[in-house]
C-alpha cells in the first residue's frame, strides 16, 4: 500500500552511546524519508560521538569506539540533515520519547534549531502498544510475518519501522476499537495528522521538565520542588533556581533555552 501523504514523511532512528537524552550522543543516524508520490530516500550515517561508547552499548547495536573514530561528528553532519528533513513530518518508533528529543538536543548542542512545530509526529510504537503491546522484533514479526534480521542497527531499523507503519494502516484502517468502556472510536486512517495523534510530544521541551498549564496560557515547573508552579512565580520569588538551573544542575539545552527566555522576558 502506499501511505496518503500531503507532504513527505521521515522516519528517524539513532542509535547512541547510551538513552539519557542530556549526557548520551548520537553513534549513528538513519533517516527514511517518503514522499507523497511513493518514492523514498535513505539517508544513513555513522557519526563520532566524541565521548565513548560503553561496551555494554556496543554489544546491543554492534557500534564500537574504533568504528566511529574517523566517522565525521554531528557537527560536520547537522546541516545536511536539518535541510533533509525541513520539509517533512517526522515519525519512527519511540520517536517521540527517544529520537526526536535526543536529535533536538544534538541540533542544539551545535547550535541549530529542529522546529517542531507544524509537523505532524507518527510514533509507531505508541500505535503498536494501543493496539497490540509490544517491540519492533515482535510489532515486525507480527505485522510483516518475518523475523526482524539485523535489529539494532539504524538503517534496518527504519526500513522495518516504515513496513510495520504500512503494515497497521492496512490491519487497523477503519476498524473500530472500544478501550475502557469509553464510545467506540475508529482511531487509525491512511492520514499522517490521524496517526500522529495516537502520542502526544512536549515540543516546549522535548525532555518533559517543563510543560504548560491547563490552559497553556503559561509555562510550569514538572519536577522537583516547584512541580506546578509558573516559572514567572518561582524566578520571582527565588531568582537563585534560575542561576542553579542554568549553571549548576545537569538540564538539557532545551529546557535551558526555555527558562533563559522566560528570565529575560520577566526581567
Amino acid at each position: 500500500m502506499q501511505l496518503h501523504l500531503l507532504k513527505p514523511l521521515a522516519f528517524i532512528d539513532l542509535e547512541a552511546t547510551g538513552l539519557d537524552i542530556t549526557n548520551d550522543r548520537i553513534v549513528q543516524i538513519a533517516i527514511l524519508k517518503v514522499f507523497p508520490d511513493g518514492r523514498e530516500e535513505l539517508k544513513s550515517q555513522i557519526i563520532n560521538p566524541t565521548i565513548p561508547i560503553p561496551v555494554e552499548v556496543s554489544m546491543v547495536h554492534g557500534i564500537y569506539d574504533q568504528d566511529v573514530k574517523n566517522a565525521p561528528t554531528f557537527r560536520d553532519i547537522a546541516e545536511e540533515y536539518l535541510d533533509f528533513l525541513e520539509d517533512s513530518d517526522l515519525g519512527g518508533f519511540n520517536s517521540n520519547r527517544f529520537d526526536i528529543p535526543m536529535l533536538v538536543e544534538e541540533f542544539l548542542r551545535v547550535g541549530k534549531y529542529l522546529k517542531l512545530t507544524g509537523r505532524n509526529l507518527v510514533d509507531v510504537q505508541a500505535i503498536f502498544h494501543t493496539m497490540e503491546r509490544r517491540n519492533l522484533k515482535a510489532a515486525y514479526k507480527f505485522y510483516c510475518g518475518q523475523e526482524l534480521e539485523g535489529a539494532h542497527d539504524a538503517a534496518i531499523d527504519i526500513q522495518a519501522t516504515y513496513q510495520v507503519l504500512k503494515a497497521q494502516i492496512e490491519r487497523y484502517e477503519n476498524v473500530e476499537t472500544v478501550n475502557d468502556g469509553s464510545p467506540v472510536t475508529i482511531p487509525v486512517k491512511n492520514d499522517v495528522s490521524i496517526l500522529s495523534q495516537f502520542s502526544t510530544f512536549n515540543s516546549l521541551d522535548p525532555t518533559g521538565k517543563l510543560i504548560y498549564d491547563q490552559e497553556k496560557q503559561a509555562i510550569v515547573f514538572n519536577f522537583g520542588k516547584y512541580r506546578g508552579k509558573t516559572l514567572l512565580e518561582v524566578f520571582s520569588k527565588d531568582p537563585g533556581y534560575y542561576d542553579w538551573m542554568m549553571n549548576k544542575a545537569n538540564f538539557s539545552l532545551s529546557t535551558k533555552n526555555v527558562i533563559s527566555r522566560a528570565w529575560k522576558a520577566i526581567n
